[in-house]
């Protein structure tokens, strides 16, 4: 019934808000849902604490460590995203966009958060797949939202690349269904792209089949995950996006199919053994490094400039799962968690940097901090901890990735990271002390009112105490580790 009633929800709010007009209480039942979403994943993650998996729907929905841990952090980033819907929708409304297109947002919105939750929530790979191909066609709707000739070319080659790369994902799926079936251990055919059954089976699928679905699922996810070489769609559609949109599709929507490629290569390391999956994560890992810190050195524009560095951080997380550790994928999972938090602020704040400067040009915008004291230093604050400063958790994440790299051998993958880091680091510190910096005439004001600044720097304050004490996650990450190393 709890799975049931957390994947229902999002879609019944969606439900309702298509048909009531469009007002500041639909922004606060979008945060009320997204608020019982949280909570029912605390819940979730406690009672799967065990280790025993819950079911719902005839074995339909499933949740284990893992799973519940993926709606915990699709709970808190779109919290984030709702708590600033009414504000970005007033500014719209402002700007022209009738109430009628805001009810579309909202049912949009709503029904993102329900394929997300659908695809960490599915037992069966296949539904996984269908929950991830929804996340796009709502999410295309959303990208082109203002309706510009620039939102309309983001839309359109975000929903084509992402479109070829989840038909890449369905061939490895479908390449994966066809080694279970001649592996045989299954009565029906839809167990047999269950993930408890294909674990089960996983020393008895074919090799050859297996590294191919695989390349396939990397290359597909990647895709949507923003990973190298099919990340191109990204800058342009996390650019374009309404704030709280952006907050979503670079917070969570690509840790959503990163966790798709958890799952498939949990069962790649029981098929293949480590190395084959190892060294297919690196590379893709560090390609994304590489055009991560080569493109952000001459970035104009910060939003494209925030959206490179996710670019980073997926390489980053496909580092760390490659060395395939307890320790690596408790990291991994940390890593997800505060880099959908950290960045979730980041777009809402420059949503609200854009609103005021009319303008996101990086070289346009300049004394952020003198003029604008509360909406810049959370903006700068939040560049520190994604920058991997301490003590936010990025800074815990990224040391324990480099850890458990090590330990598997991989310094040399280590040295390279660093390396692009360093250029990153450099880089970002550059255009955001640009704009942060400087003396102006202007006198100091605020107009960013404290009840959109109070949950942002909220935000920040969690990934700090979690950078600092991370007991209350301890146990979850560590039980989500085991739910993938066997």
């Amino acid at each position: 019934m709890l799975l049931t009633l957390t994947l229902l929800l999002p879609f019944a709010t969606g439900v309702l808000a298509l048909f009531l007009p469009w007002s500041r209480w639909t922004g606060r039942v979008m945060s009320l849902s997204a608020l019982v979403v949280l909570a029912m994943g605390i819940a979730l993650s406690v009672r799967t604490s065990s280790h025993a998996a819950l079911t719902s729907l005839h074995g339909t929905l499933r949740a284990d460590a893992l799973s519940s841990f993926m709606v915990i952090v699709i709970g808190a980033v779109s919290l984030l995203a709702a708590l600033q819907t009414t504000r970005s929708m007033s500014h719209e409304i402002e700007s022209g966009t009738t109430t009628q297109h805001a009810r579309y947002y909202t049912v949009l919105f709503q029904i993102f958060v329900t394929c997300m939750l659908a695809a960490v929530l599915a037992a069966n790979l296949g539904v996984l797949w269908i929950a991830v191909e929804a996340t796009t066609i709502s999410t295309t709707f959303l990208v082109n939202h203002r309706r510009s000739e620039k939102s309309f070319e983001a839309a359109w080659k975000y929903v084509i690349l992402c479109s070829v790369g989840i038909a890449l994902a369905f061939l490895g799926t479908v390449l994966v269904y066809f080694a279970a079936l001649h592996a045989g251990g299954h009565t029906n055919s839809v167990a047999t792209l269950d993930w408890t059954s294909l674990m089960k089976i996983a020393p008895r699928l074919d090799p050859g089949v297996l590294r191919l679905a695989l390349a396939l699922l990397v290359l597909g996810y990647g895709t949507k995950v923003g990973l190298a070489p099919m990340h191109s769609w990204l800058p342009d559609a996390h650019s374009q996006a309404p704030a709280p949109i952006s907050a979503l599709m670079s917070g969570v929507l690509l840790t959503v199919a990163f966790y798709a490629l958890l799952r498939f290569k949990a069962i790649a390391d029981v098929a293949l053994g480590v190395s084959f999956p190892r060294y297919l994560f690196i590379v893709v890992g560090l390609a994304s490094l590489l055009i991560a810190s080569t493109m952000l050195i001459a970035q104009r524009d910060y939003k494209r400039m925030l959206a490179y560095s996710s670019v980073e951080h997926m390489g980053l997380l496909a580092l760390g799962a490659a060395a395939g550790s307890p320790l690596a994928i408790a990291a991994v999972l940390l890593h997800i968690l505060g880099h959908g938090m950290t960045k979730s602020v980041l777009f809402l704040a420059s949503g609200e940097i854009h609103h005021s400067e009319d303008t996101t040009s990086i070289a346009k915008v300049s004394a952020l901090i003198a003029r604008k004291p509360l909406l810049g230093g959370t903006f700068g604050i939040a560049i520190l901890a994604l920058l991997g400063f301490p003590p936010f958790s990025l800074f815990v994440s990224e040391l324990n990735m480099a850890r458990a790299e090590l330990d598997a051998g991989l310094w040399w993958v280590v040295l390279i990271s660093l390396g692009c880091l360093g250029v990153i680091f450099a880089s970002m510190a550059t255009h955001v002390r640009s704009m942060l910096l400087g003396s102006s005439d202007a006198r100091a004001s605020d107009d960013v009112p404290r009840s959109v600044i109070l949950p942002l720097t909220g935000a920040l304050l969690t990934c700090a105490i979690i950078g600092v004490a991370s007991w209350p996650l301890l146990s979850l990450l560590h039980n989500a580790a085991k739910v993938l190393i066997r």
